[in-house]
């Protein structure tokens, strides 16, 4: 008789589905893994939460007929019992990875399963809270999405002994308050770049296989579509009201683009095994990114960066010297390292504020957003 099948996140339904079996697995997942996932920095993804009833008051019917053809095609479903192994799954001899390249690609794996999971958890509180029926139908669609990518991160760290335990992050890790457009601007860019990272990954890849260390890369074309109609979501509820992307809010679109850029930037170059062994160069690799994700957010941002300004490289690189010398002197402690850790922050400021005043270049923005993934 054949054993019965036991149930997996890439088959919920539902987010609910998805995190109760997240649950039951909970007790094989690891306290060393939960405990890089709870950290809070400001490089480590973080829980956010915000004015649901702002979110609940939203109008789509300005939209609607973008909006139901983007809803059908979550509800459609394409990615539904794809995030899990089966024979592509090629087999990873962990004991022979180089030390290095293993600790950096597990920190990348629980990094990216507790961005995975805040989405998640964001998305599933609206639905949870709200009753328009537009906006909650939305997020459980984008929760139910992030909870199957957070489950099948979680399925490959086991495969190494690790997991993260999703649902005691939920009751644990800090949580964050945005305000709603703080929330738009930021979220938007984070599934926006995110698809922009994977694509580019996927299609180095797919030129170059001899490249690929672990079959997780397979799956990241899927994997950032799932993203890019996220993004889609965002980009709309932004174009339910126009003040969002104009006057005195430009400024924290600056704000945000530049934050999430040399966020990324910097947090990249502390993983430099992990890109020499993808066969990328980290500051080529970010710039491809940047670029993709300046053209696809004129969809709705009426500017974009300038990354080939003089000042962006040399100023992304003084912000990641500085982050690095933060780190060790932290790890230095007593009273040289609160001096170290005061003046790199100093010089980390002083980079951001050099970034964040690079003259932008401005474009007219589309009367219709919608875009479909084109990398």
């Amino acid at each position: 008789m054949n054993a019965p099948t036991r149930p997996h996140t890439a088959d919920a339904t539902t987010v609910e589905e998805g995190l109760a079996i997240q649950e039951e697995q909970a007790k094989f997942d690891s306290e060393a893994a939960t405990a890089v996932a709870m950290q809070n920095t400001l490089l480590t993804p973080r829980f956010y939460t915000t004015d649901f009833d702002e979110l609940d008051a939203i109008d789509v019917s300005s939209l609607r007929e973008t909006w139901d053809v983007l809803i059908d095609e979550m509800v459609s479903d394409p990615n539904k019992g794809h995030f899990r192994k089966n024979e592509d799954w090629d087999k990873v001899d962990w004991d022979g990875m180089d030390p290095e390249l293993k600790k950096e690609f597990i920190d990348f794996l629980i990094s990216s399963c507790t961005a995975e999971f805040s989405g998640c958890v964001l998305y599933k509180e609206m639905k949870r809270r709200g009753a328009n029926k537009d906006i909650t139908q939305l997020f459980q669609l984008m929760a139910r999405d992030e909870a199957r990518h957070a489950g099948f991160i979680n399925d490959a760290l086991r495969e190494v002994g690790v997991a993260v335990n999703l649902g005691f992050l939920t009751q644990k890790k800090k949580y964050t308050y945005f305000r709603p457009k703080f929330i738009y601007y930021a979220t938007y860019l984070s599934e926006k770049i995110g698809y922009a990272r994977y694509i580019t990954i996927f299609r180095h890849l797919e030129a170059h296989p001899e490249h690929r260390f672990h079959p997780i890369f397979k799956w990241f074309q899927e994997w950032c579509n799932d993203e890019f109609r996220h993004g889609e979501a965002f980009a709309l509820l932004m174009k339910t009201d126009p003040k969002l992307t104009k006057g005195g809010n430009e400024y924290w679109i600056k704000f945000f683009l530049t934050a999430v850029y040399g966020t990324m930037y910097v947090r990249d170059h502390q993983r430099p095994a992990f890109h020499e062994a993808l066969g990328v160069d980290t500051d080529w690799y970010g710039q491809e990114v940047f670029r993709k994700t300046s053209e696809i957010s004129k969809q709705i941002f009426p500017f974009t960066l300038d990354i080939d300004h003089p000042r962006w490289m040399k100023n992304l690189k003084r912000l990641e010297k500085a982050s690095r010398d933060i780190d060790a002197a932290k790890k230095a402690g007593g009273i040289g390292g609160f001096f170290g850790k005061t003046w790199g922050g100093m010089r980390a400021a002083a980079a951001f504020v050099s970034l964040y005043t690079i003259p932008a270049i401005r474009h007219e923005v589309p009367e219709d957003p919608r875009l479909e993934p084109s990398y």
